[in-house]
């Protein structure tokens, strides 16, 4: 209880505390603070300030590449595992070695190396120049225009997060009885049929509380978007974030870059605020929950 009232407790009442007062860094130096209520929450919340229509921007963009990063994984995890599990693929064993391999490098390496061919005079461009495909002073915008980088950062995910699914699925696959799948056979059923009555409907009764933390854990995922394309490109100098920024990235660099701690502290509540709600809400209203024994 001592351990858990220092480091967890407390630490959460200062920050809760934090997000009322004007705690913050003014004219290179911090200001003690003062209580102003709600305030922080009302220039948040301000559409029509650069701090608020930089929040909703943000916002937008973390639930749109928490959706994207979350079922583009799951559902190519989905695909490799139902290919390499049929009982026609042979060495399944060296298949899944295969594209587990690249969870046994450590993810910000891989995260920092593609950074780095990706970049204007990176492997990848030269590689395209080379082989004539751009114009020999040309280079793809992999993170200086907004819509590739934000594509680049979710197809990179993919790669980073699939073999993760592969395994989780396989197992869940493994799980299935062999007598639904006979039984449709001998009804007539054709595989798209078995997919859809049989194979979908158990994986997401089954893996329903693995896609909720992966969506909560895609909206505050740090490393991917902070080692891949550090929230750039910044289209707008006035602005505090960049493009590909989350809610995390950018409440990072609002603490640790320009100390505005009392906002940061807001939107530190804001997030836990909706993915808990979130998170619940559609726990309680899934299969999983309401239909316990149905599997």
């Amino acid at each position: 209880m001592v351990f858990i009232s220092c480091l967890t407790i407390l630490p959460l009442i200062f920050m809760i505390c934090m997000a009322f007062t004007n705690y913050s860094k003014i004219d290179n130096h911090l200001v003690l603070f003062d209580w102003v209520g709600l305030d922080n929450f009302a220039a948040l919340f301000d559409s029509t300030s650069i701090l608020g229509s930089t929040f909703w921007s943000v916002l937008l963009w973390t639930i749109v590449w928490a959706f994207f990063a979350t079922f583009s994984n799951y559902f190519c995890g989905m695909i490799l595992a139902i290919v390499i599990n049929r009982k026609d693929t042979k060495a399944k064993g060296f298949w899944r070695f295969c594209f587990v391999l690249s969870c046994a490098v450590p993810m910000f390496v891989s995260l920092l190396i593609m950074r780095t061919m990706l970049q204007p005079e990176g492997a990848v461009n030269v590689l395209l120049r080379n082989l004539g495909i751009i114009a020999p002073d040309a280079s793809l915008p992999f993170f200086t225009d907004p819509t590739w980088a934000r594509v680049t950062v979710i197809i990179i995910n993919i790669w980073i997060g699939v073999p993760y699914t592969l395994l989780q699925l396989t197992g869940v696959l493994q799980n299935i009885p062999g007598e639904l799948y006979e039984a449709a056979r001998v009804d007539g059923a054709n595989p798209v049929q078995i997919f859809g009555k049989i194979t979908l409907p158990y994986m997401l009764y089954v893996t329903t509380p693995y896609l909720i933390s992966t969506f909560t854990g895609n909206v505050n995922n740090f490393n991917v978007i902070y080692l891949l394309s550090g929230g750039d490109p910044v289209t707008n100098l006035s602005s505090t974030a960049g493009s590909t920024d989350l809610l995390v990235t950018w409440l990072y660099k609002l603490t640790v870059d320009k100390q505005y701690y009392n906002i940061g502290a807001v939107i530190g509540i804001l997030t836990f605020i909706i993915l808990a709600v979130g998170a619940l809400l559609t726990y309680r209203n899934s299969k999983s929950y309401k239909d316990e024994e149905a599997f």
